[in-house]
Order: structure tokens, then C-alpha cells, then sequence
């Protein structure tokens, strides 16, 4: 085995010089204390100051959570005040209870459809609030946040209004409107009128109002209510979060009267700490980073001797390219594989020696796509054709992989090669088994045959014999009897006739007639067998529906073969119905376009069978090809097998899935008929 030379330079000559790093590490520790006599004083307060703001942010998310949680538990007391059957007098009664219990509300009325009070209560904590300018003055307020509940079928809030009082002051107030529906039916209203000063004073935790101040304002900054007081002349912390409300929406704001911090001493003690920790561990981190850039070169050189130990040994041929195309390493394994030595190699571009020139031109393009980064390359690898230095070709397997340096950046491209040589040798061998087996398989179908003959044969042969019978008696008993006698020997035409086409499709089959094959719209197929699975259909009860996409093009097929094979199929699907007494038994036979391309750039239809049957044990899904195997009493268990062997001289595959949610699909492909179909280019893999 022929060795590559080692990677550019010697241990000596790749271990950096400690020196000028060294002095970096110390032009580094200068840069970080001068950064830290800057930056510190700045960075500390600019930390403490966000340290109280974003305190203050979640002190106002909690304040504005627990305000929602209110609003929301209030809105279900209000149903519940609603429950039974209750009266004026003992809704008013109930209401006063609620009201000394909650004193953000300040009257409670129980309104019918059109908005006519039935009932009212009012805070037992003041005095009346509508007692001045009446209740009618707030209608409108109290009718918009109906209409707007009734379209919501929720809870619906007014906007917020200002009611003066007697005493010269007033307060802040908004209607929440609740709907009470029973059955569909539109029963009337429960309204609560609201304080927003008494929303802040009770609904907001008071360890939140202790240090800071709690408004409601509108969009534009204007206070509607407020609660706390902050301290003038010092700094304020200020934070807002919407409280978003059906029919109304308003802005909760937090004023902190906590001031910044002072920078002094505080930071500049911290500051001589953190130069002094600075100082200590950038001078361990010298000591430290001298024994460890030993250590690592030492570990370095092992690691570099035994990955050129372990590539040395490998069998696989391992080539890398820079992103221009040029042979940057290659392993002795490929060259022994292409003849060549590394110097022959190493540098090398466009095109390479180990490629065919007949085939040069082609792999030149191809790579020109992969460096172009326009065509990944398959993760499975690809096949392509070398050349040895004697000239002689052989196959080879690719597969490629990207090169990624430590900064995360493509650099070139890995390549692996198995040589194929010795797999194809054995394929073909295989190859030839495997036809000898079908050959002895075909061999044992006929006996399969002779049987299925025996069994299809015998129903029309034994009509034949009768109508024979019939015809003589009738013959002999009246003479005159044309016309039963005319359809007796129509009949007899009949079975006969069925009986030859029987015989012929076994004869067809065990003579692969590929020459035979002849176009066929997927509609023709499914119509001729539609009678017998009609027939078999009615008899079981089973409903059968066909699906064929528009526009299909015929497909290149033996005729009689793909309808047995679907008759098989669906005579299959409807016993296997018919054996789990499914109540509601369907099938489905569709054709459709096969989802992705096919082998050889072809263009496939797919068939399908669907039944709503009892599935296919896991246990039998494994044999369910198998000749010979069979779960039915009376079964060859040659029918499956027969199936995908007809669909696989066509090219295609027979395969089965579960369906959802019972039953199973049976799939099998077939080839479209090349004249219906446009030629499209196919692009290979690069070398």
C-alpha cells in the first residue's frame, strides 16, 4: 500500500510561537482594566436603574393580572345572583350582600329586555352616586354596553364617565352589562356600575401600592382615577400595560417614587474589586494557558499521528476538494484504487486523470453544478464510472459531504469511493439466480393454474352439460319448443365462450406475453371488471364506489393480467368484509396519478383497492406474498402472489397500507403509455 506524505509542515513547524501571544494576553489585560475605568461607572447604574424599572414592570403585570382576575370573578357572581328564580325583593336583598362584599361596585340593578329597571341596590358605603343627576343621564352608557354584550354573548363594559356628586367632588365610573339568556331566550340584564378609584384601592394587592402609584388613564395620558402618592422632587419610574376590556379599553399605570441609585462609593468600590479580580485572573489565565498550549500540542501531534494511522488503514478511498474543484488530500486507499500517486494527484483540477475521456465533458459540467452549490448531493451516494492509470474502467460508489472549518464556513468537499467492481459481479451472479427461481416459479404456478382452471371450469362446464340435458328433453318433448331451445344453445354459446377466455388469460400468462402489451384508458380496465365485482357485491351487501381522475392517460399493460389482478384485489377486499361481518362494508377502486416520478424517468398511474375491513394482522403481513400461504379454508394461497408478480413484469409495484380509520388499501403502479407522455431531461449526480 503506497503512503501520502504527512500535512504540510512538522509538529515543530505548526506549534505557534508562544511569544507573541503572550504579548497580546498583555495588551488585552491593559485594554480590559482602561475599558473598565471607562465602561463600569456607566454599566452599574445603568444596571441598577433597569433593575428597578423591570421590578416595576412586573409590579405593574401583577397589578393588571390581579384586576382581571377580579373583573372575571365578578362577572361570575353576577350569574350567580341570577340563579334560580329570583324575586325583585330577594334580588334586592342578595344584591345588598354583594354590595357591603364588594366595594368597587356602587349600584347593582336587574334590568328587563328593553333596559326597565326591575330591581337596584346601592353601596351601603356612601350616599346614593345617581342621587344628584338621576340614572337616566348614564342610559346611553348602560344601552351600548348591553348591545355591545348581546353581540359578544358575554360581558360587555361601558366607557368611563364622569359623575359629579353633591358634596362638590365626583368620581370616575363605567357600566359592565351582563346578558342573562336561559334556553336561547333573552330574560333581561344584570348591570354593575364601577368606581375605577375603588377598582385600584381594592382589586390591586396593597404590597403593590405601598411604594408606587396606581392610575388608570386614557390612550392619550389622561388620569381617570388614581391610588397612592408619589413623592415629588425625585426620581420616577414609570410603567404602563393596556387593560384591553370588552367595549372599553384604558392604560394601568405604575409610578415608582424610588430613586436612582448613587454611583458613589458603591460603584467605586465595586470597581477597584473587579480590576483586582481582573488582575489576578488574567495572570493565573497566563500561567494556565502556557501548561495547557503544551498539553494541547502534545495532544495535537497524537491526534494528527493516529488519524493518519486510522486513514492509512482504510479500505474506502477518501478524496478531499478545495471550492474550486482542486485535489487538496487524498488517502492511499483511492490511490491504489485509480493507480495514481498522491503527486500525480495532489493540486489536481479539471478534468482529473482517473475520469474516461469519453465521459470528461460530462462529469466536467456536473461538478461545475455541485461547486456551484446548485445540486446537493444525495445522502445515500451516487454511482459513477473511473478510470485506473492501465486504463481499464471500473464502478465506483460517491458520497459526498460538505467540508465546515471551526468558523461554521464550507471550505470544499469530502468524498468516500467503495469500489463496485467485486458487488457487480455478485449481483450478476444473483441476477441469474434469481431468474432460474423465477423460472422454477413459474413452473409451479402452472399446477396453481391447472387448479384454477379445474375450479373456474367447473361452473360453466356443468351449466354446459345441463343446458346439453335440457336441450334433448325438450327436443324429445315437444318439438315445437323453438325458442327454449334457442336459449338453451345461447346459453351453452355463453359458457363455452367464458370457459375459453379462462384458459386463454393462463395461457397468456404462463407465456409472458410483454409483447403483447397494448394501451388502455384506466376507465376500460375498471369497466370490465365491474359485472363480476357488481355481481359479487350485490350478493354481499357491499357498496362499491370508482374514482378515476379526469384526463388520465392510457396505460401500457396486458389487458387481461391487470384485470384479474384488480378482480383478485377486490374480490379479496369484500370477503375479508363479509368474513368480519362488517355492518356498513364499502370499497373504493381508484386510479390516480402516482405522487412522485417513477424508475427511468417514466410517468405511473396508481390503483387502489379500499376496504373497510378488520385489517391485516401483523403476523400475516409479513407472508402475505408468500406462495402458497393462505388464511382462508378453502385458498391455493397463490392469489397475492400472482397479483404482484403480474404487476412487477409491468415495471411496477404491489403494495398495501392500513386504512383510516379500518380496513386496508391495496396500491399497485403502472407504466403510462411512452406516447402520451412528454420526455423530460434527467440530471445525474456529478463524479
Amino acid at each position: 500500500m503506497r503512503t501520502t506524505p504527512s500535512a504540510p509542515g512538522t509538529p515543530a513547524q505548526r506549534r505557534l510561537s508562544s511569544t507573541p501571544l503572550r504579548w497580546s494576553l498583555w495588551t488585552l489585560l491593559l485594554a480590559l482594566v482602561a475599558s473598565l475605568l471607562v465602561t463600569l461607572v456607566w454599566l452599574a447604574g445603568r444596571y441598577e436603574a433597569s433593575q428597578v424599572q423591570s421590578k416595576l414592570e412586573r409590579d405593574t403585570g401583577d397589578a393588571l393580572g390581579d384586576i382581571r382576575s377580579a373583573l372575571t370573578r365578578n362577572v361570575q357572581t353576577l350569574q350567580a345572583l341570577q340563579a334560580g328564580t329570583p324575586t325583585p325583593a330577594s334580588w334586592s336583598a342578595e344584591a345588598q350582600r354583594l354590595l357591603r362584599e364588594h366595594r368597587e361596585w356602587i349600584r347593582l340593578e336587574w334590568r328587563d329586555p328593553q333596559l326597565a329597571t326591575l330591581a337596584a341596590a346601592d353601596t351601603p358605603f356612601r350616599t346614593p352616586v345617581f342621587a344628584r343627576l338621576g340614572r337616566t343621564n348614564a342610559q346611553a352608557d348602560v344601552a351600548l354596553a348591553c348591545a355591545n354584550a348581546r353581540r359578544i354573548s358575554g360581558s360587555g363594559y361601558s366607557a368611563s364617565y364622569f359623575l359629579p356628586q353633591s358634596d362638590g367632588l365626583g368620581l370616575e365610573v363605567m357600566e359592565l352589562c351582563l346578558p342573562l339568556v336561559t334556553a336561547g331566550q333573552l330574560q333581561g340584564y344584570a348591570v354593575a356600575t364601577y368606581s375605577l378609584a375603588e377598582i385600584l384601592a381594592d382589586l390591586v394587592g396593597p404590597q403593590l401600592t405601598r411604594s408606587q402609584e396606581v392610575s388608570l388613564t386614557e390612550a392619550d395620558g389622561t388620569r381617570l382615577a388614581m391610588h397612592g402618592a408619589a413623592r415629588r422632587g425625585s426620581r420616577i419610574f414609570t410603567s404602563q400595560q393596556l387593560l384591553d376590556l370588552p367595549g372599553n379599553t384604558m392604560v394601568l399605570r405604575m409610578d415608582s417614587w424610588r430613586a436612582a441609585p448613587d454611583l458613589f462609593p458603591n460603584v467605586l468600590t465595586a470597581l477597584v474589586t473587579l480590576m483586582s479580580i481582573a488582575l489576578v485572573s488574567v495572570l493565573a489565565m497566563l500561567g494556565k494557558d502556557m501548561r495547557l498550549r503544551q498539553r494541547v500540542e502534545h495532544d495535537l501531534a497524537e491526534a494528527l499521528a493516529f488519524r493518519k494511522a486510522m486513514e492509512d488503514s482504510l479500505v474506502t478511498g477518501l478524496r478531499a476538494r478545495d471550492l474550486e474543484g482542486r485535489i487538496t488530500y487524498v488517502n492511499p486507499a483511492f490511490c491504489e484504487m485509480v493507480g495514481f500517486t498522491p503527486e500525480e494527484l495532489m493540486g489536481h483540477a479539471t478534468p482529473a486523470p482517473y475520469w474516461p475521456p469519453e465521459l470528461a465533458g460530462e462529469y466536467q459540467k456536473r461538478q461545475a453544478v455541485r461547486l456551484a452549490g446548485e445540486h446537493a448531493p444525495p445522502r445515500e451516494g451516487f454511482e459513477s464510472i473511473f478510470m485506473r492509470k492501465d486504463g481499464s474502467r471500473f464502478p465506483v460508489l460517491i458520497i459526498e459531504a460538505p467540508l465546515i472549518n471551526a468558523q461554521g464556513m464550507q471550505t470544499g468537499w469530502m468524498s468516500a469511493f467503495l469500489d463496485m467492481s467485486e458487488q457487480r459481479r455478485v449481483e450478476e451472479i444473483s441476477r441469474a439466480s434469481q431468474e432460474r427461481l423465477q423460472a422454477t416459479a413459474r413452473l409451479a404456478t402452472v399446477g396453481e393454474m391447472a387448479s384454477l382452471l379445474s375450479h373456474e371450469l367447473n361452473q360453466p362446464l356443468a351449466a354446459i352439460s345441463s343446458y346439453a340435458t335440457g336441450s334433448i328433453n325438450l327436443l324429445r318433448a315437444d318439438a315445437a319448443a323453438d325458442s327454449g331451445i334457442g336459449l338453451a344453445m345461447q346459453r351453452i354459446v355463453e359458457q363455452a365462450e367464458r370457459a375459453g377466455k379462462v384458459i386463454k388469460s393462463v395461457h397468456d400468462f404462463v407465456r409472458r406475453r410483454d409483447q403483447e402489451r397494448e394501451p388502455v384508458t384506466p376507465q376500460a380496465l375498471i369497466d370490465a371488471i365491474m359485472p363480476l365485482v357488481g355481481l359479487q357485491a350485490r350478493k354481499l351487501g357491499v357498496g362499491v364506489n370508482t374514482r378515476v381522475q379526469d384526463g388520465l392517460p392510457p396505460v401500457l399493460c396486458d389487458r387481461t393480467m391487470v384485470e384479474q389482478v384488480l378482480l383478485n384485489l377486490a374480490r379479496n377486499a369484500m370477503q375479508a368484509m363479509d368474513q368480519a361481518h362488517v355492518r356498513t362494508p364499502s370499497l373504493v377502486i381508484q386510479v390516480r396519478r402516482a405522487p412522485g416520478p417513477g424508475s427511468g424517468g417514466k410517468d405511473w398511474l396508481e390503483f387502489s383497492v379500499a376496504d373497510r375491513g378488520p385489517g391485516i394482522a401483523p403476523e400475516v403481513q409479513q407472508q402475505l406474498f408468500t406462495p402458497f400461504f393462505t388464511t382462508k379454508a378453502e385458498g391455493m394461497g397463490l392469489g397475492l402472489s400472482l397479483c404482484r408478480t403480474v404487476v412487477e413484469q409491468h415495471g411496477g409495484f404491489l403494495g398495501f397500507e392500513p386504512n383510516t380509520p379500518q380496513g386496508t388499501i391495496f396500491r399497485f403502479t403502472l407504466p403510462v403509455h411512452a406516447a402520451s407522455t412528454p420526455s423530460s431531461a434527467l440530471s445525474s449526480p456529478t463524479a
